[in-house]
Parts: C-alpha cells; structure tokens; sequence
C-alpha cells in the first residue's frame, strides 16, 4: 500500500511539474513578445529613421549594418522584414537594395536567443553549453554573410533567381498568413501593451509628421467619414466643378470632399491612459518583461533538471542525439532541420524557436551537434513564415513583396548549402565550441561579445560606410590584416611570439577585476557592482587574492566543452593563462 500511494504521488507530481512547464513555457515566449514591443517603443522611431537614409541605403556594407541595428533596436525581424517590404512595394526601395538589409536583419535577429543564454551565468557548464548553443547561430550569419553578400554584390545571383521563380509561377494574392502560436499569445499580451506599427513604416518612408505620433495605440476602433466643406480657392480653375464655384469678395469659394478619421472605441490595455512617453513605457516594459524572462528561464531550468534525472535524461539525450544506423547516418541532421523549420512555423518566429532550446542545449539535453542543424531549420522557417505573409499583399504589391521573401529564403538555403552538408565545412559548431570555453571562463567575455558584435561593429562600419569606400577599406584593410596574421599564427601554433595581451584574456580579465573592486567599494556604484558580481565575477573564481592583486592557482590541467555535460581534461598550453581546474562545476 505505501508503495502504492508513493507511486501515485510521483504521479501526480509529475503531472503538476508538466502542467508548471507549460505555464512557464507560455509566460516565456509572452514575455519574449513583450520585450520585442518594449525595444520598439524605446528605439522604433530611431530603426524608422535609419531606413529613411537617402543614398547611403544603397550602399551594400551601410544596408547591411542597417538591417543588423534595426533589428537589434525592435528585437524583431518580423518587423524589421515589413518595413523593408512595405518600402520595395512603395517604390522608395529597390530589391537590389533590400537584399544586403535583408541580410542584416537576419544577423540582428540571433540577439535575442544569445541574451537568453546569458541568464544562465549561475553555473559555469551550462553557460558553457548554453552560450555556445546561442552563439552558433550568430557564427552562421555572420559566415553566410561574409561569404554571400560579396557573391550577390558581384554576380546578384538571389535577385535572378528569384526574378525567375516570381516570372515562372503565375501567383496570384491569397488570404492572410495564418496566426498560429499569436491565437494563444496575443490574449494576454493585448491587454498589456498594443502598437500602432504603422508609425515605424510612416517614419521609414520619410512621413515627418509621423515623428511627433505616438507608438501606443490609443483607438482601436475608428471610422472614416467624408463631407462637403465651403473652402476657398486662389482661382476659378481649382474648384473641384465649374457648377460648384462662386465668388464673395475677393475670395473665390468652392465645395471640396473632407475625409476625416473618427474615433469610436478606445483599445484595452494596461498603458492606454498612461501618459508618458514611448520611450517611458518601454523601459517599464522592458524592465518588466526582463523580470519576468529570467524568472521562467530559471524556474524552467529547475523543473527540468528535476525532470530529466537518470534513467528519464539518459533516454531523452538519447533519442534526441542519436543518428540513423549506418548507412543512413547522416540523415538525422537533415532531419532536425526540417523539425526546426516545422516548429518555428508553428510559432512564426526564429528567436522564440532558438531562445526555447538554448536552455535545453545548457542543461545538457540538446547536443551542440543537434542544436546546430535545428537552429539552421528555424532559419529557413521563419523565410516561409515570411512568404506566407508576402502571399497576402495585395496584387499590385505582390511581386515585389514576394521576391523580397524569397531573396531571404535562398540566402539561409545557401547557407545551409554552403555551411552544413561537407562536415568539415561545419565551422560555426567549432566556433561556438570555442567562444562557449571562452565565456565559461571570462565571463565578462559574452557581454563584450554582445555588445561588439551587435552594437559596437554595425556602428563603426555604418559610420565608415557614410564617410566613403576609401575611408571604409582604408581603416578595415590593416585591422582585417593583424587578424589573419593573428590567425595564421594560432593555426600554425606559433601564437607565443606575440604579446601576452593578443594571445591571452588573462591581462584583461585583471584590469576588468580591478575596475570591479573600485567600483564596488563606492556606494554611487553599488548598482554596477552587484552587476559586476553576476556577469564579471564567475562563482567559485579559482583565484585567490594577495594584497590586492589577483594571483593564478597553478594548475596541472583545464576544462574544456563537452556537449553530453561532461568535463574532459586536457594539457594546458604554457602560454594560455587560464586556469579552471580549481572551479567547481
């Protein structure tokens, strides 16, 4: 009988731990939708301004590092893709153009999953796994770009490819892209904050007056009335009939159709009579929505380390990483790419798809090896999520709407292509594999990492872009020259010729810890200090401190990535001063 009730109680349990999960699971990718609203309300006016460049958006490197701080600024390409469609369409964009931004959209939108992973700083392994997982993404992008974007700039391959298919199918506008995971999200995320998009799309197409409006809709319900108004004339030849005209004075009247907008019913949220500004109500919201990130991202991490013990977790890594029997091995990668095309159909976006398996890949469930062709599966599902949508435009837009959907499709198709199927090729898993030793190590590494890489390089490179081709190759061509060098000698394992600052993070990691020691010992800086304690200062560091300075513990060996969730032990190089043997994992 007791064996009895204790069965039933695990039971019970593990349903109620089911239950939680999805609860947590809905939160999460609400609180994603929110965060993407609250980036909007803060930078959407400024992402609007950017496409509205004039000449310099014609610039291949310039529409490229648009289309990556854009996106970076409304955390979505959804909304970054729009307004590059809904320019194509009024003619204020060529597709030539758009594609390079297009590009860079697809670059911004891998922020988001590499933030989520950054919530799992706490433990050193899972940060190792979980960044790694994240950042695999962005090693792809950026690749693909590096490779493609100077092939389409020479040859335009995507835009005669595409021009092909769209002359080829006759295809006429359909109904609306379907709303699968936003029939269950939008509930609860419309009665918190709902935009007025049609501002950014305003502002991009150069609307002045668009400046001055506010991103948080007010009227949900309007109506447009027409009447006929008494307006005056300069001459007899501008009134709208010859029947319609008369004279009092010297004025010169006439009857003229007035269409004016009136407001009905009032939207249903918590910020429509709030009165602050937009960029007030995102910080509230972006403050909030980070709250509420984490909190599931922890409690969802909790409840499945709690889930996935022993003989559950063995047969669950089992199954998700396991491949095919010789000789059809190499078809479960093939197979995790159209499983995260799937998924990320059905939840229509790429970042809610890769930010839900990022914590999955840190827990040691998801190998990186799995994580990888999953993430190039939501790629491609998130370009048919889009040409789902192109489907809908009207007929007269059509073409243009479509073949921008399609110059995305192919440009992720080709980065599979080129990235995947020759496993040798596979570049982005050793990248990712490597930054995740790096950041599991330095852990201030990956907020560097994130800001350079989303922040720091698209500005630069936009600014040098605006000051000319000869500005951009001239301050470009000696830096990309020292990496090479830099690389050639890491490959050739002669890197011990350069300085200790080029060849190792330990100098810089002393100086960051130092700052952190003065900046904690002033009250003023108490906020940056306990930030400093969760991003800067690993837990159970492995170094000791001697009046004041910080001093290695010597070490015999170091820890390295292992996806399964295990630690190998390796030699340490004599010139990397890293040593981890001491951290407790």
């Amino acid at each position: 009988m007791p064996e009895a009730t204790e069965k039933i109680n695990s039971i019970c349990k593990g349903i109620l731990k089911l239950i939680l999960l999805l609860l947590l699971l809905y939160l999460f990718v609400c609180s994603l939708d929110i965060l993407s609203s609250a980036f909007q309300l803060v930078g959407g006016k400024a992402a609007g301004m950017l496409f509205y460049g004039g000449s310099i958006i014609y610039n291949p490197i310039a529409g490229l590092m648009i289309g990556v701080l854009v996106t970076v600024m409304v955390q979505s390409s959804s909304t970054s893709t729009s307004i590059i469609v809904s320019m194509v369409s009024s003619s204020l964009l060529s597709v030539r153009a758009a594609i390079p931004i297009i590009m860079g959209a697809n670059i911004g939108t891998s922020v988001t999953n590499t933030m989520v992973a950054l919530m799992q700083a706490g433990d050193r392994d899972n940060f190792r796994r979980a960044f790694a997982g994240a950042t695999v993404h962005d090693f792809f992008n950026w690749l693909s770009v590096l490779v493609l974007l100077p092939m389409e700039v020479v040859t335009g391959y995507l835009l005669s490819i595409t021009r092909v298919i769209i002359d080829y199918f006759h295809i006429n506008s359909g109904e609306d892209a379907p709303e699968l995971l936003k029939v269950l999200t939008k509930p609860l995320t419309k009665l918190i904050i709902q935009l007025d998009k049609k501002v950014i799309f305003e502002i991009a197409a150069g609307n002045e007056a668009a400046k001055i409006k506010s991103l948080v809709k007010i009227w949900c319900k309007t109506s447009k009335n027409v009447s006929l108004s008494n307006i005056t004339v300069a001459f007899r030849e501008n009134c709208s009939s010859p029947t319609l005209c008369w004279t009092e004075g010297n004025l010169t009247w006439t009857l003229h159709n007035i269409t004016y907008k009136e407001n009905i019913e009032k939207c249903k949220h918590l910020f429509v009579n709030v009165h602050l500004s937009d960029s007030g109500i995102g910080l509230i919201l972006l403050s909030l929505s980070l709250l509420v990130l984490c909190t599931c991202l922890i409690l969802i991490v909790k409840i499945l380390n709690s889930m996935l013990k022993g003989r559950v977790a063995a047969v669950i890594k089992r199954t998700i990483n396991t491949d095919f029997p010789f000789p059809f091995t190499w078809l479960a990668g093939y197979l995790a790419i159209l499983v995260g095309a799937g998924l990320t159909l059905i939840v229509q976006s790429s970042s809610v798809f890769t930010s839900t398996i990022t914590p999955l890949v840190g827990i040691g469930v998801i190998s990186l090896e799995r994580a990888y062709p999953l993430t190039l599966g939501a790629n491609l599902g998130t370009t048919t999520t889009a040409i789902l949508a192109a489907l809908a435009s009207p007929g007269s837009t059509l073409e243009d709407s479509l073949q921008i959907a399609l110059c995305h499709f192919f440009f992720n198709l080709s980065g599979v292509l080129l990235w995947y199927p020759v496993p040798f090729m596979r570049l982005p898993i050793r990248f990712a594999r490597g930054l995740g030793n790096i950041t599991a190590t330095y852990r201030w590494f990956a907020m560097f990492y994130m800001i350079v890489c989303f922040i720091a390089l698209p500005l630069v490179v936009f600014g040098l872009s605006l000051a000319g081709w000869t500005v951009l190759v001239g301050v470009t061509a000696p830096i990309i020259l020292v990496l090479l060098i830099i690389t050639c000698l890491w490959t050739f394992e002669a890197h011990y010729v350069l300085p200790l600052w080029m060849r190792s993070l330990q100098p810089w990691d002393e100086i960051i810890m130092f700052l952190r020691e003065k900046c904690c010992r002033h009250r003023c800086c108490y906020f940056f200090g306990v930030c400093c304690k969760v991003v800067f200062l690993p837990w159970k560091w492995g170094l000791k401190r001697k009046r004041g300075k910080v001093k290695e513990v010597p070490s015999k060996a170091s820890r390295s990535f292992n996806d399964t969730g295990s630690i190998t032990k390796e030699e340490k190089s004599p010139d990397l001063k890293v040593s981890s043997s001491k951290v407790s994992l």
